[in-house]
Order: structure tokens, then sequence, then C-alpha cells
């Protein structure tokens, strides 16, 4: 009895995720892969497992990548020292030259060995490759204040010919969240900021960003109260009043809603295969973003 109850439990599974399969099959979902999940030998063989399931199932991942804890361990390393302003690394031409190594020579590289695994998907890039992020100089915001954080960059323009060839051919791309000025210089560009615009160009259906925590709290720190769908207008309205940490996500979200993507999620990376969760389940395990319900006017005007 117990042997058909898991089979019924397997089979209900299952058939429960069909309306999500035939929903976005076919669709692209740009991912920003990041917070405890990098770290954690269990949580990444999860996550790849998850982005492999995803291609299979016929939907079209897209990886951005973070890597804060290993850029942070590198500069420690060579005695340099890691400094955060609004949320953002300060990024001195010396930092720089370790988060373009750490980024595309170690975590890409990584991430890209755990999906190949499962088959010959993942192929790594970065903003730089075939001038797909172009970005600007950006300042952070400190007090109501501008103040300069080095080489951080703003994307300003997303070429997306090499993805969209890319995941045409069935792969993967896995991208380091690195970006090329107009002039040559190189910025690095926050995570999550580079996922929503990768997620705008290409017309994607969800933005997902994995962090550290459950979601966007209603009250932090006076309450641990996740929210657990807002619009557009009410995330605006909040996102001044947002812990450092949070505000590059929540403005990535934003941002992407704001420019068309369907929908924005901040999930807890923490839990394993909390993407397929996501996707596949009505079972969310974080905060969704949505668009601002249409406005019906009461007549049509004559």
């Amino acid at each position: 009895m117990n042997s058909m109850n898991s089979t019924n439990s397997k089979a209900r599974t299952v058939i429960e995720a069909l309306p999500w399969l035939r929903r976005f099959h076919g669709k692209t979902v740009v991912i920003k892969f990041g917070g405890n999940a990098m770290v954690d030998e269990e949580l990444k063989a999860a996550f790849a497992q998850d982005v492999v399931s995803l291609r299979y199932a016929g939907l079209r991942p897209v990886v951005v990548h973070g890597g804060g804890p290993q850029i942070s361990a590198q500069l420690d390393r060579l005695g340099l020292v890691s400094e955060f302003k609004a949320g953002l690394r300060v990024t001195t031409p010396e930092a720089m030259d370790v988060v373009r190594m750490v980024l595309a020579g170690q975590v890409q590289r990584e991430l890209v060995g755990l999906l190949n695994r499962h088959g010959p998907f993942a192929v790594g890039m970065t903003g730089e490759d075939a001038h797909t992020m172009t970005a600007v100089r950006r300042m952070a915001e400190v007090d109501g204040e501008p103040v300069d954080i080095g080489l951080v960059g703003d994307i300003v323009a997303v070429d997306p010919e090499t993805l969209e060839a890319l995941l045409a051919c069935g792969r993967i791309p896995v991208v380091s969240p690195v970006a090329r000025g107009a002039g040559g210089e190189i910025y690095n560009i926050n995570a999550d900021l580079a996922a929503a615009a990768l997620a705008e160009a290409l017309s994607a259906e969800k933005l997902i960003v994995l962090t550290d925590v459950e979601g966007l709290y209603a009250d932090w720190p006076y309450s641990t109260d996740v929210i657990r769908s807002l619009t557009v207008s009410e995330l605006a309205a909040m996102l001044p009043g947002l812990a450092s940490g949070m505000v590059p996500k929540m403005e990535g979200c934003l941002r992407a809603v704001r420019a068309g993507v369907g929908t924005a999620h901040v999930l807890d990376g923490r839990v394993p295969h909390s993407l397929l969760l996501e996707v596949f389940t009505g079972e969310g395990v974080g905060t969704a973003v949505v668009p601002d319900p249409a406005v019906i006017p009461d007549r049509v005007p004559a």
C-alpha cells in the first residue's frame, strides 16, 4: 500500500506540473545565481540539476552569476580592501583585475562544468564578448548624495544576438557580469542588474534572483514576514527604505518588470531545488514582483 501511495504521489507531482510546462515551454528564463547557493557544494549541484531540468523541459534558461564571496576572498589574499557602498562593491583598477579573473576564470568555469555534467549544454561568456553588454560608469547614492565607487558600471545597451544564437542551438549561456564601456574601459556590473538587463533584452518570461534570505521582508528588521507578491508601484515606493544588500536585487526586479518581463522573483537559494518549485508549482519560496494591474477607464471617450 505504501508503494502504491508513493507511486500516486509521484504521478500527482508530474500531473500538477503539466500546466506550468505548457505555459513556459519555449520561454526564456533568466536566472541570477548567487548567495549561499554559490558556496555550498550540495546547493551548487542542485542548482545545476534544476537549470538542466528546465532545458530538458523545453525552457530556454540563461544564467548570470555573481561571485562576491570569491572576489572578496581573493582580494583578502592579495591584501586589497573590500568595501561596499549602497550594496555595490567599490572597484579600483586593481580590484577590477581581480573581478575579471575570479568571475570569468574561476566561478564561471566551475558553473559551466557543473551544468555540463548533465549534457553538452553550458557555454561561458562575459558581457564583453561580442559587445553583448555596454555600460557607463555608475555612481552610488549614499544619504541622497552621489558617491564615486570606481569601475562600477550600469548597463545602457544589450546586443542579444549572441545569446539568441546560443539559445537557438539549445545551449545554456552562463554570463559573467563584466561589460565594456564605449571607450573600451571595463566595468564591474552588479549581477542582479546585469540579469535584469539581459531579461529585458531577451523578452524573458521570468527573471529569477537567488539570494540568502526567504524573500523581501515586509518590515525588516522588526519582522521576518515575507511579502509573497507585490506590484512594481508598491516596490518602487518601498525601494528607498530597503536594506542596502536588497537594493540591487529589488531594483533589478523593478527594472525588468517595468520593461516587459512577465514576472520577477527573489528566491531563497538556501532551499534545495527552489528554482524548480518556483517554475513548475504554485508553491513559490520567495517574493514575486508583478506588473501593475491594467487601468481600465470607466467609459470610452466619445
